[in-house]
């Protein structure tokens, strides 16, 4: 739980850090940089801390794969939304090859993200399932 809790406050740090992008006038992808890693980060894992005290499900033989996976995709993510971000702000002419290689790897992230979202549900599933919780 402990784990998950230094999760969920490194992301809020982050998060306030990617909150300093709000103030610019326009809509860019920095703009998100706030949001993502404060619910997909903060929240999630404050969530999966609750979950960790009542199931004891952080010692799932497939939470290292979950963490991995999860943590891995959200900062790819919060890391390529602050580089469309940044070039949109300072309105860089991006090739098309650029552009592509950036909305690639942040599919990449969200592709992590969600198969981390699964074996999280998966994982907690067989949990409450071996603790008898309905």
């Amino acid at each position: 739980m402990k784990k998950l809790l230094n999760t969920a406050f490194i992301y809020a740090l982050a998060a306030m850090a990617g909150g300093v992008f709000n103030g610019f006038s326009g809509r860019t992808a920095l703009g998100l940089v706030h949001t993502h890693l404060f619910l997909l980060g903060t929240v999630f894992f404050l969530l999966a801390a609750l979950f960790s005290k009542e199931l004891d499900w952080a010692r799932e033989r497939n939470f290292r794969l979950f963490y991995g996976l999860y943590n891995t995709g959200l900062c790819v993510t919060a890391v390529m939304l602050a580089v469309r971000g940044a070039a949109q702000v300072l309105a860089l002419p991006l090739s098309r090859g650029m552009d592509a290689a950036i909305s690639g790897v942040a599919g990449l992230g969200h592709i992590c993200l969600g198969a981390g979202l699964v074996v999280f549900f998966l994982s907690l599933k067989k949990t409450a399932c071996t603790a008898n919780v309905q």
